[in-house]
């Protein structure tokens, strides 16, 4: 699994880590309104050959939307990435979630510094 915001050499024509990111920039967190990259919720992608794998979380484990989450993200890499054979969307816990891990622009707009 790579960082989220490492990027990946492809091979030409087979998606890319940065595509499955900007597709999952599409997902908005419904309960808070952000996209769950800039919530910090997607914790690695990795592309090889056009198997797409993403792991994420939510805000806490009680949430109840992750497979309401986790199936929009599935459908918006389907829907925006070019060339993808499968698609694997994990949820997992750990390391537990933190506001911090939030882009300046959550922040921004939940109306913080």
């Amino acid at each position: 699994m790579t960082d989220p915001n490492e990027a990946i050499s492809p091979v030409p024509g087979a998606p890319t880590a940065e595509q499955v990111r900007e597709a999952l920039r599409l997902v908005i967190d419904p309960e808070i309104g952000v996209n769950i990259v800039d919530l910090g919720l997607v914790y690695g992608i990795a592309v090889t050959d056009g198997d797409v794998r993403v792991d994420l979380t939510m805000t806490t484990p009680a949430c109840p939307l992750g497979e309401y989450v986790t199936g929009n993200a599935e459908a918006a890499i389907r829907q925006h990435v070019p060339a993808v054979r499968s698609v694997d969307v994990e949820l997992v816990w750990e390391p537990a979630w933190r506001p911090d891990m939030m882009s300046a622009e959550a922040r921004r707009q939940l109306g913080g510094p």
